[in-house]
């Protein structure tokens, strides 16, 4: 079902994917088939465009699964009347037994499935927080790419790449999962955070309890061939708040290593998340040097007189042009901007 990036899929090959993942989308996915949907949607906006054309579609015939006799206003005479012959009967019988399977399939289908909540899809360069539907609040890392997708009965992530926080709300009912690299992090309530880095998924809590399964795949080799058994989904760990494990994306049969963080460890790995930076007397160019680590926008001081000048503040880290502004006031600077990522300060002639 997957297309290559680089060349899209032509148009009708992309209505004929939509049209399958429909068929699977009414009979529901099993989190295997979820995720691959979740890829799919992603990787094309025409994707999801023509999976929504094709749902409005299908919930316009769910509609005749509303139908009562009583909505007609007026009786349709030809309905009533008696068949002119026998052969007629006959003929139409299978038509009408067809008909009637039909609309109970549709009354049935419409009472039993619930359609999921639309996917939404979150990609950013730079540090951005989002409040999901449920109040789930995620930050992302920049460079980070994540896919939702909730239903009735889940919540469920699909992290592409990248790193995010999530602080989710409690619902017992809708267990919220985070996919990443064939990793699930399963939580009911709770904060942790996942990082999708090359061969590893990176797992740490800050709050509460997370399960985190992995799906292998166990193979048996011969001389003559392989055999390939069913996936299957593997329990390798439980973490609580403070502790953290290195998951390999490839399947592993032995629990991965979990380790207890210190205070130390936390700060550092939670480092890249906004915080307010408190200076006190602090020289100009190592507030600039905190400042440039933490964000895509880079200042630069044009004159080495500005690298000694004391600077007392306190601003969020994500909050460059504030700080600019705040320099522009209380110090007697000017700033330039040559492009979106670097701000150049120079003495205020």
């Amino acid at each position: 079902m997957r297309t290559s990036p680089d060349s899209p899929a032509p148009r009708d090959t992309v209505e004929a994917q939509a049209a399958h993942w429909l068929v699977q989308y009414d009979r529901g996915f099993t989190p295997a088939q979820q995720d691959e949907f979740l890829q799919w949607l992603a990787a094309d906006p025409n994707h999801r465009e023509s999976f929504n054309r094709h749902r409005a579609m299908w919930s316009d015939f769910n509609q005749l699964a509303q139908w009562q006799p009583e909505h007609s206003v007026e009786p349709n005479p030809d309905l009533l009347a008696r068949p002119r012959r026998r052969y007629r009967v006959w003929t139409l019988a299978p038509l009408a037994a067809a008909a009637a399977i039909a609309l109970v399939w549709l009354t049935w289908s419409s009472s039993v499935f619930k359609a999921p909540e639309a996917p939404l899809a979150f990609e950013t360069e730079s540090y951005r927080q989002e409040r999901l539907p449920d109040g789930t609040i995620v930050d992302l890392n920049g460079g980070a790419h994540l896919v939702v997708q909730f239903s009735a009965g889940e919540r469920r992530v699909l992290l592409v790449e990248g790193e995010a926080q999530f602080s989710v709300t409690k619902d017992p009912t809708r267990p919220f999962v985070v996919r990443a690299g064939g990793v699930d992090v399963r939580a009911i309530g709770t904060a942790f955070n996942v990082k999708l880095a090359g061969a590893n998924v990176e797992v740490f809590v800050t709050e509460g309890t997370v399960h985190l399964t992995q799906t292998a795949t166990a193979s048996i080799a011969s001389r003559d061939h392989r055999t390939v058994l069913p996936k299957e989904k593997l329990f390798i760990a439980e973490l609580t708040a403070g502790q953290h494990t290195v998951v390999p994306v490839a399947a592993v049969i032995t629990a991965p290593p979990v380790t207890t963080a210190s205070p130390e460890e936390i700060a550092r790995l939670l480092d890249w998340q906004p915080r307010l930076l408190d200076f006190t007397s602090t020289p100009l160019i190592d507030v600039v040097a905190e400042f440039n680590r933490r964000n895509v926008t880079q200042i630069i001081l044009a004159d080495d007189a500005l690298h000694g000048v004391p600077i007392v503040a306190s601003i969020r880290s994500d909050n460059v042009d504030g700080f600019v502004r705040l320099l522009e006031a209380t110090v007697e600077v000017s700033a330039e901007r040559p492009g979106a990522s670097a701000i150049i300060l120079r003495p205020r002639r």
